[in-house]
């Protein structure tokens, strides 16, 4: 397994390093494109690689035009199965955070929930990439209100940041009946105003935790962008009157969150590249939207 691990994160490495020779190719191939429609001679730099690049130019298709980067990576082979979501909280939980815990399990399909009881970061890692799988969650807290979640992509990152505000679980809804049953089927997921880069990677990163849906499903799911704060309600829906009447109703629970960091390794990566931070300036520039209008 340790072999397998090296080896794994020798390849990623490397095809890190080739990034920025296949993107000093690409800028070749699209110069010579742009001058043989435009009915421009070659640029002169160009001139002693033309046969070689219009060679590869005609062999290409739409899928390896545009060079692949890390990031792509990251997230290649994300379709060819359902995720598998590992679970747990900071070190001794108070009984909120623990029942929003175990509230976050229902949400997440496929996801296991795991007491974290003395286990360090890097053992529970080193276990989810041993047992294949894709993401770790770890919920925080501040005098017993949940204040921060993590999601960590294994095997090789990203690992997103994000502060947890105006939490209401599902036991704080008085009103069992009117609220109804968690389901359990996969849901839609609508991922609203992530319009900017910054924005489509962490929509990204978000809806990589859940499996494709079948397309009847009744059960949505929304984080729903408005000033950097994304907000999460979970949603089901009936048509009671036919096709064009539908009712919504909120089976919880709901809270917003707020990104202030994404970094390219994993969660126990101290020395891994910080991608996004936000600096304190930030905070103060309140016309300045980064992840959506």
């Amino acid at each position: 397994m340790l072999r397998r691990k090296i080896r794994l994160t020798k390849e990623y490495l490397y095809r890190k390093s080739l990034e920025g020779k296949q993107r000093l190719l690409y800028e070749k191939k699209r110069k010579i494109k742009e001058a043989l429609e435009e009915g421009k001679p070659i640029p002169t730099e160009l001139r002693n690689e033309e046969a070689a690049l219009r060679q590869e130019i005609d062999l290409e298709d739409e899928n390896t035009a545009v060079p692949r980067s890390h990031i792509d990576d990251e997230y290649a082979n994300a379709t060819q199965r359902d995720p598998k979501i590992l679970l747990t909280t900071s070190r001794d939980p108070s009984a909120p955070l623990i029942q929003f815990a175990k509230e976050l399990k229902l949400v997440f399909p496929n996801a296991q929930q795991m007491n974290r009881g003395g286990q360090v970061i890097s053992e529970i890692i080193e276990t989810c990439r041993s047992h294949e799988f894709t993401d770790v969650v770890l919920v925080h807290e501040h005098r017993g209100v949940p204040d921060g979640l993590i999601i960590s992509h294994l095997p090789f990152g990203p690992t997103a940041y994000f502060q947890l505000l105006n939490v209401v679980t599902r036991h704080d809804i008085k009103d069992k009946k009117a609220m109804g049953t968690m389901p359990q089927v996969y849901p839609h997921v609508i991922l609203d105003n992530f319009t900017t880069k910054l924005g489509e990677r962490a929509a990204n990163i978000l809806k990589h935790l859940f499996p494709v849906p079948k397309p009847d499903t009744k059960r949505i799911i929304t984080f729903a962008n408005r000033s950097d704060y994304i907000s999460f309600r979970h949603h089901t829906y009936e048509k009671p009157g036919g096709p064009k009447s539908i009712e919504l109703k909120e089976i919880g629970p709901r809270f917003e969150l707020r990104l202030f960091k994404i970094r390219l390794g994993t969660m126990d990566q101290d020395e891994a590249q910080n991608e996004w931070v936000i600096r304190p300036y930030m905070n103060t520039a309140k016309k300045q939207k980064y992840m959506g209008d």
